[in-house]
Order: structure tokens, then sequence, then C-alpha cells
């Protein structure tokens, strides 16, 4: 898309700290990161969200994730990871163009993604699975 920032990141329009590129993606350390090593999988093709992307692409920017994954734990030794990705406004989600962040995580740092939990009956959340699964 001719605006979109991130289309424009991905396809080395405008410049980045990338880590990883090829055809389908670019992997850039985030220029406002949460902290240190925090990582954007970018798709070369725009996608908005994950409701917009095909399966074969989902498929291989997962495979890529675990990959860098595997190069942060090395490189940074992190204690943990938060692979995160929004859809729409109501999620967060404030750039249009899909992308997953992978988020290293130290014992002791100041983030925190917990929220609040809640209660459904056993019947609501089976009627909610049956539901689903016919979409599916």
């Amino acid at each position: 898309m001719k605006d979109c920032l991130f289309c424009k990141i991905a396809s080395g329009e405008f410049a980045s700290a990338t880590i990883f590129d090829n055809h389908e993606f670019r992997v850039i350390l985030d220029k406002f990161p949460s902290g240190k090593g925090h990582v954007l999988i970018l798709t070369k093709e725009h996608f908005d969200d994950i409701y917009d992307m095909d399966a074969d692409t989902a498929g291989k920017l997962f495979a890529l994730a675990t990959e860098v994954a595997r190069a942060l734990k090395n490189v940074l030794h992190c204690d943990g990871l938060n692979v995160l990705q929004n859809n729409g406004a109501a999620a967060g989600q404030t750039v249009m163009h899909f992308h997953l962040h992978l988020i290293p995580r130290f014992d002791g740092d100041p983030l925190d993604f917990h929220w609040p939990t809640q209660a459904f009956s056993d019947e609501v959340l089976m009627e909610l699975a049956e539901k689903i699964g016919r979409e599916i």
C-alpha cells in the first residue's frame, strides 16, 4: 500500500535495524521497543491483520518466528519471551499492517501482560466451542 509505514519499512524504502530479510518478510528491531531486543516481523505483502492473511504465509511467518526467538535467546540470554500480535484498534493495533512482536523478557523487568480473568459456565464454554469449531 502506498501510504503504509510498515510497507515502506518492509520494502527497504525506510531505514530499519534489520535482522533478517527475504522476499516475504523483514525482521527488524522495534524503533520504540518495550525493552532490549524487541523485534517486529513484518510481512512484505500488505495484510491489514491476521484475518487478511493466508494460511501459507502465516505458517512461514511462525516458522521464522521460532528461529528468531531462538536467536534472541542465544544472544540476549533472556529468561522468557512474549509473542504478541494485535488485530484491530480494539485490540491495540496502531499500524494497520500485520506485524508480530517478539519481546524478550528478563526476570524483574517492568513489563506486565497480565489481565483479569472472567468465569464462564461449562455450558457457555461448550456452546461457544461448538459454534467456533463449526467455522473452522
